[in-house]
């Protein structure tokens, strides 16, 4: 086992990770940004490193300052989480090189599966359903054959890509040209790479993925599916699991389709096969799901499959990753219950979703029997615009899907935010809707069909509650500020200094 693991990220995943750790009898080492020195996970970890300026590229980006910080810190190995550089094949490498262990794939596995054209390819070969498409194109003619002989709609996506850039949808001969062009500039503005491919684009489609998990002794497995088709702007918002679309034929289809991807580059450490699923085929294909993507990491939500399978994948990713060996057959793994997770993000739903930043002065967690919160912040802390907006992952765990539904919705009711926007009422609304309880709920279903505005104003009782708050920060900074010791009650603006 690790004596040390830096932890190359920030937030909520370098928090749950340093968790792992601790429990492992493992030393950690976080490292910070400028934005990022009062941050809750740079006081938990055993030794902390500045790496730079507040923006990400001069930071959590910088390969350079975080091989340096891991040398220097004499660390063992280094955990990206998720995000930044987490599936960055050249770090990867980079790392190895350093004689650091890097807590993941190797960087030939990062590679192949990273790009869209070069996986889609491997795929074919391993015989696991693809999207029906073309891969290197170049001349405009070439789009129009192979959308022609696709059939439209179809999907002009960049090859490098993800998180929903360098994507267009097009619905006619006539709009080809302008998407190519734009989506082309966007990905070589985003990736550095400007190569597209056409896919079919299915309108209803449903976002379902399945947790792989292998170690280095060639034994690999799947974790069970995530249901992840609660979207907006491409990006997950709700998860769970199982997905209430499956039948067990379907499940036990799409797992064994999903190692054989994963065994196709090799690969161990966890990640994830991402499929689109069509629950009603359409005319131009019986298949009802195709490979779409993988992500060559650990998932932001994880916590969900941890629930229903009774698994640590943290802890596991690290284990595997100092040789250990995976102990349990896909005949040995089974799921119990029903996990959902909530993404709490700092941002104005009525407003496009846009990012809201600002001071926390009001941040109270729900807590209660089957309910988890991973978060990286509290009361008092900025929510900057460096960085994503997630404020914290709320996951339930209930005995049926019902159950869990019921035990979000109150546990939402009971999580306060003051000081930014938040998508909470948001997910409550999502939730009480009749399409989520019916699994009706696609990847295009927040954009076409879910029209929602917040309140124009804030209730009486928000100002009060974060008028207080933010006086009580500002009287009690000098106190907390010379307090040293972390656990001491003396710190925490709460109700025993009432």
């Amino acid at each position: 086992m690790f004596k040390k693991i830096l932890i190359a990220n920030r937030g909520e995943i370098a928090i749950r990770i340093l968790r792992a750790c601790k429990e492992l009898g493992v030393k950690t080492v976080a490292v910070y940004s400028d934005a990022d020195k009062n941050s809750q996970h740079a006081q938990l970890a055993d030794q902390v490193i500045h790496i730079g300026d507040s923006s990400p590229k001069e930071s959590y980006l910088n390969a350079d300052s975080l091989i340096r910080a891991a040398l220097a810190s004499q660390a063992d190995a280094i955990h990206p989480g998720y995000g930044f550089l987490s599936e960055n094949a050249s770090f990867a490498g980079r790392v190895a090189s350093a004689h650091l262990t890097f807590i993941g794939p190797s960087a030939d596995s990062i590679r192949a599966m990273g790009d869209k054209a070069e996986s889609k390819i491997r795929m074919k070969r391993a015989g696991v359903p693809t999207v029906p498409g073309f891969e290197g194109l170049e001349s405009e003619s070439d789009f129009k054959n192979a959308a022609h002989e696709i059939g439209y709609p179809v999907l002009v996506k960049a090859a490098a890509g993800g998180g929903g850039k360098g994507m267009r949808v097009v619905n006619q001969p006539e709009e080809l040209k302008e998407a190519i062009e734009s989506a082309r500039g966007e990905a070589l503005n985003a990736f550095g790479d400007e190569r597209l491919l056409v896919e079919k684009y299915i309108p209803n489609a449903h976002h379902i993925e399945f947790q792989i998990f292998g170690d280095q002794h060639g034994h690999l497995v799947h974790l069970f599916e995530r249901e992840c088709s609660t979207q907006r702007r491409y990006q997950k918002i709700i998860e769970e699991t199982p997905s209430p679309l499956l039948t067990p034929e379907l499940r036990k289809q799409m797992g064994e389709a999903a190692v054989a991807a994963a065994k196709a580059v090799n690969y161990f450490n966890a990640g994830t096969i991402e499929f689109i699923f069509d629950p009603r085929p359409s005319t131009f294909n019986l298949q009802p799901f195709y490979f779409l993507e993988m992500n060559t990491r650990l998932q932001v939500e994880h916590p969900i499959t941890e629930l229903t399978t009774g698994l640590d994948l943290v802890q596991w990713q690290i284990r595997v990753a100092a040789g250990e060996r995976f102990p349990y057959s896909q005949e040995q793994l089974s799921q119990r219950g029903h996990a959902i997770e909530c993404r709490v993000y700092a941002e104005d739903p009525a407003n496009g979703f846009l990012p809201s930043t600002g001071k926390l002065l009001q941040y109270i967690e729900p807590r209660g029997p089957g309910i988890r919160v991973d978060s990286g912040f509290r009361a008092g802390d900025e929510v900057t615009h460096f960085y994503d907006p997630l404020l914290a992952k709320l996951i339930v765990f209930g005995e049926t899907r019902e159950s869990a539904i019921q035990k979000m919705q109150a546990a939402l009711r009971d999580f306060v935010v003051h000081g930014v926007t938040s998508n909470i009422d948001f997910m409550q609304d999502v939730l009480s809707h009749e399409d989520f309880a019916n699994g009706k709920v696609s990847t295009k279903w927040v954009e076409n069909n879910f029209n929602w505005n917040s309140l124009s104003e804030p209730s009486l009782n928000s100002i009060i509650a974060a008028s207080l708050a933010d006086l009580a920060i500002v009287n009690r900074k000098s106190e907390i500020v010379n307090e040293t010791d972390l656990y001491s009650p003396w710190k925490n603006l709460n109700g025993f200094r009432n």
